[in-house]
């Protein structure tokens, strides 16, 4: 699958998309409210800006991703991997965390504290 027919897909209706491959797709400012995107590969996937409130991205692949001024208030990030992954600015409001591993190339808005999110450093 691709950015393009996810899009197409989610404006149509649906909305569960489990494990698919959009590893180093372009999904910048997409609007996907809800989608749900549990275990997905989004490895090095650009995600800047994009409308992702409600989502579910539990155990995710998000490795190198660039989640820069993303919306991910409330979305499910558990367990996610999110090593070298860009969240500058990201909107993490009410987000779950627990579990999702980073590392030191990890990349957080000033003042988020990972360990207080319950997240794993590796």
């Amino acid at each position: 699958m691709n950015a393009e027919e996810l899009k197409r897909r989610f404006a149509a209706g649906e909305r569960y998309f489990p494990a698919v491959n959009l590893s180093r797709n372009k999904l910048i400012g997409a609007y996907l409210p809800g989608i749900n995107l549990w275990g997905c590969d989004l490895s090095g996937a650009n995600l800047a800006k994009a409308k992702l409130w409600g989502a579910d991205l539990s155990r995710a692949n998000l490795a190198k991703a660039n989640l820069t001024r993303a919306n991910l208030s409330g979305v499910k990030l558990n367990e996610a991997n999110l090593r070298g992954a860009k969240l500058n600015y990201a909107k993490l409001y009410g987000a779950n965390l627990t579990g999702a591993y980073y590392d030191d190339s990890t990349r957080f808005s000033r003042g988020f504290d990972p360990i207080s999110q319950n997240m794993q450093k590796v």
